[in-house]
């Protein structure tokens, strides 16, 4: 357990670590090119620093509320420990990973483990598609608003999500692909979702229809929000747990500005915003990118559509982890700008800024 940082700093560490690295970041991307052997040497081993240590931070983190269902995971893994048998649970092959890793190491030792899995494929799936610039995506995937509190409270949902990125990064073997999704679904069941969007893609890629089909979603959800809400918890979505999210009353002080989040669309849109220009306005075409794009467009629709349901965050999540990559993806692939470098580090610059104004200023 890390005992040297106190539960008042755990996270402003983390953020303010990134602010550090944002503006070293922007500074390296002024005077150097993308190629350059020192932005080289740079992001690869700054790279490789921010992977071992966000890994261990997060992982050995206190067992504290401070951190949301840190505390429950503890106390379930605790009972693992104690002989307890798995009960009739809806994501089993979660709760088979907790009780095994109960029988062998501490929560601690289960928590890095759990960093490990929800951290890793982030480099994973930027190091397959981007080489040596793997750093770029890394770290937006790093920043994202999204990224603390999947990794410390919604742990199984984190996970699972980057075994989603894990299987995507196997995209040319589909053997292996298939396993990570399936070890996904395990892990939480909402996963199912982008697994069917990204699996859509493969018969129908085209953006454009993908773009008015979420653009659509917009006034259906303010003209029929509660439509939507009952409707898709009477086909009895996932399971009993996820028709709960959709219906039950929110937790005081848990996501607890409610209605049609405005602001939250204005965040989904960063990624939209991005698909469209460079699809659209700079013409880039690349298969992947449009199965990505494509698979953000689906699952974030879906979201807007329950936008006013409690608890609609862990949906939004279901698009949100893949904003980092849908948004860095074409800078690393093409060039499109006279310093291509500096306007990486721009837009790192903008988007991590609204993670830290969230925080600092808007207490989210």
């Amino acid at each position: 357990m890390n005992t040297l940082v106190s539960l008042d700093w755990y996270y402003p560490l983390y953020l303010n670590g990134c602010f550090f690295l944002v503006f070293l970041t922007l500074f390296h991307s002024s005077i150097l090119k993308l190629n350059n052997s020192k932005n080289l040497l740079y992001i690869n081993g700054v790279g490789y620093i921010l992977l071992i240590l966000l890994i261990l931070h997060m992982g050995l983190r206190p067992i504290s509320g401070k951190f949301g269902d840190t505390i429950n995971y503890n106390t379930g893994y605790q009972n693992y420990i104690l002989g307890a048998e798995i009960a009739d649970v809806n994501d089993y092959g979660w709760h088979v990973f907790m009780q095994a890793s109960a029988q062998v190491m501490s929560i601690h030792a289960f928590f890095t483990i759990c960093a490990f899995i929800y951290i890793y494929p982030m480099y994973r799936i930027s190091r397959e598609f981007f080489k040596e610039y793997w750093f770029y995506a890394f770290f937006m995937f790093v920043v994202s608003f999204s990224f603390w509190t999947y990794g410390v409270n919604g742990v199984r949902n984190g996970a699972a999500c980057s075994l989603f990125l894990w299987g995507v990064s196997h995209h040319r073997n589909k053997v292996v692909m298939a396993i990570l999704f399936a070890l996904a679904t395990m892990f939480h069941k909402t996963l199912f979702l982008p697994i069917a969007a990204f699996l859509v893609t493969y018969f129908y890629n085209k953006p454009k229809t993908y773009f008015f089909g979420w653009l659509a979603c917009i006034p259906l959800s303010l003209i029929m929000g509660g439509v939507w809400i009952t409707l898709f918890t009477s086909l009895g979505f996932g399971d009993d747990r996820l028709s709960g999210y959709l219906t039950s009353q929110a937790e005081e002080g848990v996501f607890k500005s409610t209605g049609f989040r405005w602001d939250f669309l204005f965040h989904s849109a960063f990624a939209v915003f991005a698909g469209w220009y460079f699809v659209f306005k700079r013409k880039f075409k690349d298969e992947m990118y449009f199965k990505l794009l494509n698979t953000y467009l689906l699952c974030n629709g879906f979201w807007i559509l329950i936008i006013r349901a409690n608890y609609s965050n862990r949906f939004a999540y279901l698009s949100w982890f893949m904003m980092a990559i849908i948004i860095i993806y074409p800078f690393l692939k093409q060039r499109f700008f006279k310093n291509q470098n500096l306007m990486i580090g721009k837009v790192m610059f903008v988007y991590f800024a609204f993670t830290y104004f969230m925080y600092y200023f808007y207490g989210a």
